[in-house]
């Protein structure tokens, strides 16, 4: 699976971004999908994941509230929109395809990043 990540850029503290993942290569409902972030001298860390079908989705703790992951199979794409942005939320963000069991998931495949960066 390849995955083109978009959307990330510059904003101000509480602004909004809509990053976009469009995949290519396989089937894409075959795979559920997850967005990680990673900041510079830190952990990556679990942003969001949704199933194949949309039906479920799981959020880290430093993003509930603020962050929704959806999915079109029909675009092949998978959606994080981002909300009521911090500075902390500053990183590069990395889609990636996988498999989730239960509330687990687990990526495969990943995507280039893109760069989230909010001013305060």
């Amino acid at each position: 699976v390849q995955l083109q990540a978009s959307g990330g850029g510059s904003v101000q503290t509480g602004g909004s971004l809509k990053l976009s993942c469009k995949a290519s290569g396989r089937t894409f409902s075959d795979y559920a999908m997850g967005w990680f972030r990673r900041a510079p001298g830190k952990e990556r860390e679990f942003v969001a994941s949704v199933s194949w079908s949309g039906g479920a989705k799981y959020y880290g703790d430093s993003v509930k509230g603020r962050f929704t992951v959806s999915r079109d199979n029909a675009a092949n794409t998978v959606y994080l929109h981002t909300n009521s942005l911090k500075p902390d939320d500053s990183a590069v963000y990395y889609c990636n395809a996988g498999t989730m069991k239960g509330v687990y998931y687990y990526p495969r495949y990943w995507g280039q990043g893109t760069q989230v960066t909010v001013s305060s």
